[in-house]
């Protein structure tokens, strides 16, 4: 079975920095994060468990922060960490679930001044 294309969002704040400033890097994807415990309402079925397993923030390919995950965090999870501007780069965040979904979003870290 093909990968279900997830839509996420990657967004820097403030969106005006300079490098040596710290800003906030926030991940938000549109994932179910069924825990494998709820009924699904039209056929009275329980949904497969399928949730996110882990997260990692990369730099320029080298990863910054790495997250494990658990089935009980929010549907269309939102993550958010701090980082120390070094200079133009590119964010990538990797993710993969407990069925072996994997995905990514990248953006251009991009420090005027």
């Amino acid at each position: 079975m093909a990968a279900e294309k997830r839509r996420s969002m990657i967004k820097m704040k403030p969106k005006k920095y300079k490098v040596g400033d710290t800003i906030s890097v926030d991940f938000i994807i549109i994932h179910p994060m069924d825990t494998g415990m709820q009924k699904d309402k039209k056929t009275g079925n329980i949904k497969p468990a399928k949730y996110l397993d882990n997260v990692t923030f990369l730099l320029d390919g080298k990863p910054f922060t790495t997250m494990k995950v658990w089935e009980t965090v929010s549907t269309n999870p939102y993550f958010s960490v701090n980082l120390k501007v070094p200079g133009e780069g590119e964010i990538t965040v990797e993710y993969t679930d407990n069925t072996g979904e994997k995905g990514s979003k990248s953006a251009k870290l991009k420090p005027k001044g």
